[in-house]
């Protein structure tokens, strides 16, 4: 069973609001008022900008193995 990622979530208390993931990405899939919320359908699960760019890692990515969501590791 293929693992996949399914969306991708903003971490509230990392995120510094400088709003670099809005601007960088190439379908509009944040959006660009504040708490930059994020329409996945927007999103192309390849890409990786928003992510490479946050500079405080506020951006994570939810996968999903067939139907069940896999939990962030925890540290």
């Amino acid at each position: 069973m293929m693992v996949v990622r399914d969306h991708l979530v903003r971490h509230p208390d990392r995120c510094t609001h400088q709003a670099i993931c809005v601007p960088i990405c190439p379908t509009g899939a944040w959006l660009s008022t504040p708490p930059y919320k994020f329409d996945a359908s927007r999103c192309v699960e390849s890409c990786r900008l928003c992510l490479d760019a946050c500079p405080s890692h506020a951006i994570y990515s939810v996968f999903k193995k067939g139907e069940k969501l896999l939990e962030p590791q925890k540290k």
